[in-house]
């Protein structure tokens, strides 16, 4: 992958030795510094950009087919799990594929009945006698940092399978491109004239009165976002990204943003790309129409009423000349199924309990403090448990089982999960009904 995708400033000729002019060519090479004064005619540093990595960010197929008849009564069950008042029964809506655990949700739509979900695929499924297609999948973002799209699909090919009669290859609903890349070039630089574009609209945006992206075109077959990806990520907490970037050649506290193009089926359909194969091999494509036909950043000329003849932006020059034939960069060696929070956020409102809870009591040493506060939590735990008629042993196991069933990281459907459980929640239940 090229890592600097800037036109090579030209060299002044000196009497220089040789270490000034590697040192120059040092120079040249280095990320520009930072600068708020780039305009819409800046032809300078500011516009040299650093390429961290590019590739597909999101990705949604459908596939021909039917699932299996007890498959679908199987998934009808479980729905009913998850309809379900009762926690213990709401946990149990989960179905085992291979290594992945779904969460099976509590409602679908008008074509889909069913929807799975862990941290790689979220499956919606339509009934064996819909009219509709077998599947319909969205691959997560972070599992395409983790495998190429093809790799990806062959493995959600293989878990289908194991729900329905697959009849077709993969057709793309959607396909999202991207590129991320280190620059200083002042972003909120020009003004909306400088894009030139097919789309009906575009917007700047900000968040907390700072400069966050661009948006052009959004909601319609296809649409343009450029954007502030460091900032975004203090909001979506991606931090996936930060060894992918830094394995990309950015430096720590480099400003990072993202180009990123979304397709949606219509327009893929127009170019006669029905199959991730057909798109996986237009990729250059597909992003030369959007850099070259559908977008462009230019530099206005007021002089000049035909603004087609405007010249590009060197941003955009840079950007739309990415190889989509070579490498887009390393990825991630591994990757979890689950949808597990950091273990730091639990610890963080645990943290957050026993500082109120010594509080009220007035309380600062920790070591007197800790064995009263978990007595405290004990008698708490016991007594919400009475309210409502159940064990607590069994209270602990429904609210873990709930969560588990969230984070995909637990069987509760597993045999002895279900007998303990069930016969545990029953016995209590009926020793408390006088039974």
């Amino acid at each position: 992958m090229k890592n600097d995708l800037s036109n090579e400033v030209p060299q002044t000729a000196t009497r220089e030795s040789a270490r000034q002019r590697q040192r120059q060519q040092d120079d040249r090479e280095a990320v520009a510094v930072p600068s708020n004064t780039a305009t819409n005619n800046s032809n300078n540093v500011d516009n040299k950009i650093k390429c961290l990595r590019f590739g597909i960010d999101s990705l949604y197929l459908s596939y021909q087919g039917n699932i299996f008849p007890y498959i679908n009564q199987q998934l009808a069950d479980l729905k009913k799990l998850a309809q379900s008042d009762r926690a213990d029964q709401k946990a149990k809506a989960q179905i085992k594929i291979g290594d992945h655990l779904f969460e099976v949700k509590d409602k679908g739509n008008s074509m889909f009945s069913y929807v799975l979900e862990d941290n790689a695929f979220r499956i919606q499924l339509s009934r064996p006698d819909k009219a509709v297609p077998m599947a319909y999948v969205k691959l997560s973002s972070e599992y395409l940092t983790h495998k190429l799209p093809e790799e990806a699909e062959k493995h959600l090919n293989s878990v289908l399978k194991q729900l329905g009669d697959v009849e077709s290859l993969a057709n793309v609903s959607r396909v999202d491109m991207f590129v991320d890349f280190v620059s200083y070039q002042n972003m909120e630089a020009w003004n909306r004239e400088a894009w030139v574009t097919r789309a009906g609209t575009v917007n700047a945006y900000a968040v907390d009165q700072r400069f966050s992206g661009w948006a052009i075109g959004m909601g319609g077959v296809i649409a343009a976002r450029l954007y502030d990806k460091v900032l975004e990520i203090q909001k979506s907490n991606k931090t996936y990204l930060l060894p992918l970037w830094e394995m990309g050649g950015r430096l720590e506290g480099e400003p990072v943003w993202r180009l990123e193009f979304e397709f949606k089926r219509d327009m893929l359909r127009q170019k006669a790309l029905i199959t991730l194969v057909d798109v996986l091999s237009n990729l250059s494509g597909l992003w030369s129409y959007a850099t070259t036909e559908w977008l462009k950043l230019t530099l206005p000329n007021s002089d000049d009423k035909t603004r087609a003849r405007w010249p590009i932006h060197p941003l955009w020059q840079s950007l739309s000349s990415i190889d989509w034939e070579t490498s887009g960069g390393a990825l991630q060696s591994r990757f979890s199924n689950t949808r597990k929070p950091d273990k730091s956020a639990a610890l963080h409102r645990a943290f957050t309990g026993l500082t109120t809870w010594m509080a009220v009591q007035s309380q600062y040493d920790y070591e007197l403090a800790i064995h009263p506060f978990f007595e405290d939590l004990y008698h708490y735990i016991n007594n919400h448990a009475m309210n409502i008629g159940i064990d607590f042993d069994a209270l602990i196991r429904e609210k873990v089982a709930t969560k588990s069933r969230l984070f995909n990281t637990m069987d509760v459907n597993n045999e002895i999960y279900e007998a303990y459980v069930d016969d545990e929640v029953e016995a209590y239940r009926k020793a408390s009904n006088g039974e």
